[in-house]
């Protein structure tokens, strides 16, 4: 029974094999080969075109990722990059190869469904390779991105030395006006106490009031980009007015002594470079040197109210029947200034020493015209620091607040420390605004309160930058 089973199943086999074979025989045209060959030859184009589309598949995967991944980690610079049209390599931007492979292989991926593409590789391999280069010829940068300059950001100004220095080629001319108010009392007791709370002698009270008046031009030029020199002609005019008792006197009546002065100020020099490109994480820093001259009338130059002298004479009240314009010393200031910028606010800081360099043989001139001799006067040294925090309003208009302190040593007269001189703090609350009306014109105003006794009241800036 088995053998016939399966001679039965060799016969059914062989009969269908024939049938097949004549099927086939019927179908093939005459002049066809071998059917055999015509079949592995349809199985190889479609092996290999099977090929073509997975690697075509893989490399479309692998460009979305790299699309993906490029989105996820673009910053500032590829944009501008990209916007600005600078290319990172010859003649290729950086994202023209991926764009150009993704194209190639999203022709591809659509000619799937195109009658006599799909049976054709080599054709779509053409047009994805002729569909790369046009797209980066079509690809054309958007706008042009701001010049970089790599400067400090502009904040509105609270003292005499700014961070943002003027552009290369560039000329600002800058009027000014400041306005200081200072007033100070002085109780001098001449005598001595038997017990307390009981004196004997006199008592000499003294109130100052002085107001000053400070026009001035600068001039600011921006030798390269980070080199700026500068000079500054201020024109001074003061008034002062002294209320006092006289000692040795025994009046009840306050008198008052009126001075004033005018004339021009000290002039000054001052050259800034700025040492570093500075970000978000290091600051920008500007070091600068500030010369200033005796070009001003010295408080020795002024008359003084004595009869002879006023060293060892009470005659007199030996105040000044003038005030000066200038300090009388010249004097060399080396400082830098830091600006960190944090959105939204910019933070910022100023270190400097000013030195006053000595004179010798100076002397004053009394009431009747005569000289007394001084020696030699050495003013105090003097180091400022300030800082404060700047925060955009807007695009036109700034703000800023912050703190500023000078201490000044004692005044030396041939070596020695002239008597009442003592080191002094002065301390300053300064807050400033800017508003630039265009990219000629900036009004900055800053307003300082003093902190200590020894500190002006009130001190008021105006200044006007002017861009050429």
């Amino acid at each position: 029974m088995k053998t016939r089973s399966m001679q039965g199943i060799r016969n059914a086999g062989c009969s269908t094999l024939l049938l097949l074979g004549g099927l086939a025989q019927a179908q093939t045209p005459p002049d066809a080969g071998p059917p055999a060959a015509g079949l592995e030859s349809l199985q190889r184009e479609l092996a290999e075109q099977a090929s073509q589309l997975g690697a075509m598949k893989r490399a479309l995967a692998e460009q979305e990722a790299v699309i993906r991944e490029l989105r996820s980690v673009i910053g500032t610079e590829v944009l501008a990059t990209k916007r600005g049209g600078q290319r990172s390599g010859p003649g290729v931007m950086p994202a023209d190869n991926a764009t150009g492979a993704a194209t190639a292989a999203a022709a591809a991926s659509a000619t799937q469904g195109t009658p006599g593409l799909a049976g054709n590789p080599q054709t779509v391999a053409q047009q994805g390779e002729s569909a790369s280069p046009q797209s980066v010829a079509v690809e054309e940068p958007v706008g042009r991105p701001p010049e970089s300059d790599q400067r400090p950001p502009e904040i509105a100004p609270l003292i005499d030395q700014p961070g943002v220095l003027t552009a290369q080629g560039k000329l600002v001319v800058e009027p000014g006006f400041q306005y200081g108010y200072s007033s100070n009392n002085r109780v001098a007791l001449v005598g001595y106490s038997i017990i307390p709370a009981i004196l004997i002698g006199l008592i000499d009270v003294r109130e100052v009031k002085t107001s000053t008046y400070i026009e001035s031009i600068a001039l600011r030029y921006g030798v390269t980009r980070r080199l700026e020199i500068e000079a500054k002609v201020p024109y001074v005019q003061t008034s002062g007015s002294t209320i006092s008792r006289e000692v040795f006197t025994g009046t009840a009546v306050d008198n008052v002594f009126n001075a004033s002065g005018k004339g021009l100020g000290d002039v000054e020099a001052t050259v800034r470079y700025q040492l570093n490109y500075g970000n978000e994480r290091i600051p920008y820093f500007v070091g600068w040197l500030r010369y200033k001259s005796n070009t001003g009338k010295d408080p020795f130059e002024v008359v003084t109210d004595c009869v002879t002298r006023c060293v060892g004479n009470a005659t007199g009240t030996g105040l000044p029947l003038g005030l000066p314009t200038g300090t009388g010393f010249q004097a060399i200031q080396p400082g830098i200034t830091w600006l960190l910028p944090t959105d939204p606010a910019v933070f910022f800081g100023t270190f400097s020493y000013l030195h006053n360099f000595a004179r010798n043989n100076v002397s004053r001139t009394v009431l009747n015209g005569e000289k007394e001799n001084l020696g030699k006067i050495a003013p105090g040294d003097i180091f400022e620091f300030s800082f404060g925090m700047g925060l955009s309003l807007n695009e036109k208009a700034s703000f800023s607040i912050g703190y500023d302190q000078a201490i000044i040593w004692p005044t030396k007269q041939n070596g020695l420390t002239v008597p009442g001189s003592v080191r002094v703090t002065q301390g300053t609350l300064l807050v400033g605004y800017s508003y630039r009306f265009n990219n000629r014109y900036t009004l900055n105003l800053s307003v300082g309160a003093g902190l200590t006794r020894d500190t002006p009241d009130l001190q008021v800036n105006v200044r006007l930058p002017i861009t050429f």
